[in-house]
């Protein structure tokens, strides 16, 4: 064993003051092995040490959560003895790494997260940020993550339903690869990990172990140097065809009552797995490091406890059941070995080779790491923007350079590549609000969303932090659904600046008010810091971006929402305050060039007021179409509505669209609806006994947008439309666009 120098502690990403807790804790020189334990546990990827205190802020439970934060899931009640198992985890390093296999292992990560706790997943669905599309590396980014994903999704027969996908320069030297799995299982059979029993049997399952991803959890606590390339061996390596036989085998065990506690080896492997099983449970595990399956020679225990090889788990079994449980894997050809025992000593042992490798107490490994309140300040609150000339202002110009931009393009070219349809349960494909999927044999459906809007975010953090909380309500209450619980993934810069920490305690502070009064609780999550890159090329922090992932309930998924118009001569209506807000808008952006002003401002009260409302007509059958008005505006929702239908739209209101906020102002808390003739009046007096502002538009027509407006028409064709969506893709991606 080589001597640890201050050096070498360097390496392991340990600081002088955390080398002196170790020291304390185990009141000697650690080893190498033990060192590289206290390394990974406490790296801000397993520790959550910068971030813990605050996100204890977040609101976590309501009566229909089963199990909040602190497992490898949330699970939430939909009735009938059914839970919805679901989180959201990212894998931005790897994935700006080694791009295939960054984000296909994500996806690996995820699910195993899901079914770990017994749930069989029905979905998946991913939040992607990447830097400028002409930025050198960006298309080689793009065209890995996408197959990577749909690579390992659709191997493991998993659909992947929808997601969302943005560009800015924040993003050039650190993408995001932000991945969410939803399962269902029963409420009697959900598996947890707190370890039991001592003298149980700890059991290793699945592929064997090798090299790959060592120190993974390490590299993703560390922005990027220039040598990021030289961190590809950190970047584990996935098969889904071994996650669709693992799946398998862990549900037919799970029928059985063997199972005592499951973790899956996740970042950290072996050695997360097994401390935290161990600390939830109270207890101590002894594991015999020589029983380990391993695919490579001479693997020492310090390779072994910080691979993160994927497709493998850690099971703790009832006495007497291992043949059983045994027979199970081989059938499905997979690993398995006895390789420890539960023990009463609070403390991780390794044996190898007749020797002690290590012998650390678990308390500071895990409640006991470090927790760090770190320095931060408040985000200025922007100024306003600067006055923007309406005289020569052309809407169907500025909608048609909108409808084609990098973040409201199609995005064709990237699900088609994903297999949206694989179990034959998915209601509502990519391309809405939500995607929507049936619970198998059931009349129920989830709906599923993931959003952020980091520019809003980098604006001011407390309203960006609560406008993303609020987007993913609308989103599934624009779907028909009633928003239920979700689950984060908290993707921030170098925490160790105050001002990065003043970003993400903004955002946590807008999110937990969001939370509270739109009873939609955090159930589970993940943070991922020091996204920042010095690499060559590269920017330097990425945008503040708390990514939301959400799941809403349909009690009968026929009656969920699109947002296609549906026939011609229907009424379309706007539902909620309108102010024509322009501050940090796309349109603001795109069509001068310019990133100014506050963001929109969320009114909660107003926001659940209108979408209570909107949720309750659709329910009714008032609604043949719905949409929240986000990105772009009122236009750009009423063409996104119109390229999903072919159906147009005359908007005959000229004096309320008399200027571009009125089209482009993103305004929060607004959805247009179309309601028949026949739904109309019902609607109305619904709406004014709820205190729901509501604005006549226009009716739907064929073929094309018209906004009557007083000195001339606007007139868009859907042709032109769909031809400025369509083509930012396929023709960013050139010769990769025939993959998809």
């Amino acid at each position: 064993m080589p001597e640890i120098t201050p050096a070498i502690v360097a390496e392991h990403g340990l600081s002088p003051e955390e080398y002196e807790r170790v020291l304390a804790a185990l009141g000697r020189e650690p080893n190498l092995t033990e060192l590289g334990i206290f390394s990974v546990m406490w790296s801000e990827h397993c520790s959550y040490k910068s971030s813990r205190i605050h996100l204890k802020k977040l609101p976590t439970k309501a009566p229909w959560v089963i199990q909040g934060p602190g497992e490898n899931a949330g699970v939430i009640d939909i009735g009938d003895g059914l839970a919805a198992i679901f989180k959201m985890e990212s894998h931005n390093h790897p994935s700006y790494i080694e791009p295939y296999q960054g984000a296909a292992t994500g996806v690996g990560g995820i699910l195993r997260d899901v079914f770990t706790m017994g749930a069989r997943p029905i979905a998946n669905m991913n939040a992607l940020r990447f830097g400028r599309p002409d930025h050198p590396k960006m298309r080689h980014l793009i065209a890995g993550v996408v197959h990577g994903i749909g690579g390992y999704g659709n191997c493991v027969g998993v659909p992947t339903v929808g997601g969302e996908v943005n560009f800015h320069p924040a993003y050039d030297g650190n993408i995001l690869v932000n991945a969410m799995t939803v399962g269902i299982a029963q409420t009697d059979k959900i598996f947890y990990s707190a370890a039991a029993g001592i003298g149980n049997p700890v059991v290793y399952v699945g592929s064997k172990t090798g090299r790959d991803g060592i120190h993974g959890a390490t590299m993703a606590s560390a922005d990027f140097g220039e040598d990021a390339d030289e961190k590809r061996p950190t970047v584990q390596v996935g098969d889904p065809f071994t996650e669709k036989l693992l799946i398998e085998a862990c549900l037919e065990l799970m029928a059985s009552d063997a199972i005592v506690a499951i973790q899956d080896m996740g970042a950290a492997g072996l050695t997360s797995s097994s401390v935290e099983m161990a600390s939830k449970g109270g207890v101590g595990i002894e594991l015999d490091m020589d029983a380990v399956p391993c695919r490579e020679t001479g693997m020492t225990p310090y390779e072994m406890m910080l691979s993160e090889s994927q497709e493998r788990m850690l099971m703790v079994l009832k006495p007497g059941r291992e043949l059983e449980a045994e027979a199970i894997f081989r059938k499905w050809e997979l690993d398995f070995a006895v390789i420890g025992r539960i023990t009463d000593t609070g403390r991780l042992v390794l044996k190898w080779q007749g020797e002690t490798a290590a012998d650390i107490p678990l308390g500071p490994l895990g409640d006991d790491a470090p927790a760090y309140d770190r320095p931060w300040v408040p985000t200025p609150k922007p100024a306003p923007h600067a006055p923007v000339t309406e005289a020569n202002i052309d809407i169907a110009a500025d909608l048609l350079k909108l409808i084609g931009s990098p973040d409201l393009a199609s995005r064709r070219w990237v699900w088609e590549q994903y297999d949206h349809m694989v179990g034959a349960d998915t209601v509502q494909r990519p391309g809405g609000d939500a995607a929507v999927v049936r619970v198998h044999g059931t009349d129920k459906g989830l709906a599923i969303t993931t959003d952020s809007t980091p520019r809003y975010c980098y604006a001011d953090p407390v309203e960006g932090g609560k406008q993303a909380i609020a987007e993913a309500w609308r989103n599934l209450t624009a779907a028909g659904a009633r928003p239920l619980a979700a689950t984060d993934c908290m993707n921030f810069a170098n925490p160790q600046r105050p001002e990065i920490m003043g970003q993400f305690v903004g955002c946590i502070e807008g999110m937990a008010e969001a939370c509270t009064r739109l009873d939609m609780p955090i159930v589970s999550g993940n943070v991922s810091l020091y996204n920042e890159s010095k690499a060559t090329g590269g920017g330097s922090a990425i945008l503040p971006t708390p990514a939301i992932g959400a799941v809403g309930l349909l009690e009968d998924w026929r009656k969920s929402m699109t947002i296609g118009f549906k026939g011609v001569g229907d009424v379309i209506l706007c539902v909620g305050e309108r102010t024509g807000h322009l501050g940090q808008t796309l349109w603001l952006r795109e069509v001068h060039g310019r990133e100014e002003g506050p963001p929109p401002p969320v009114d909660l009260a107003a926001e659940r007021r209108t979408g209570d409302f909107v949720r309750a007509a659709i329910e009714h059958g008032h609604v043949s179409a719905c949409h929240d008005v986000s990105d772009g505006g009122i236009a750009v929702a009423l063409a996104e509505m119109a390229l999903a239908s072919g159906i147009g739209a005359m908007i005959d209101k000229p004096q309320p669209f008399a200027c571009a906020p009125a089209f482009f102002g993103e305004d929060q808390g607004l959805y247009i609806v179309t309601v028949p003739d026949n739904a109309l009046i019902e609607f109305l007096n619904t709406a004014h006994l709820a205190g729901v502002t509501v604005e006549p538009l226009g009716r739907t027509i064929k073929g094309r947008l018209i906004f009557e407006r007083p000195e001339r028409d606007c007139v868009v064709a859907l042709d032109a439309l769909r031809a400025a969506h369509e083509g930012f893709f396929p023709k960013l991606m050139g010769a990769d666009a025939a993959l998809a």
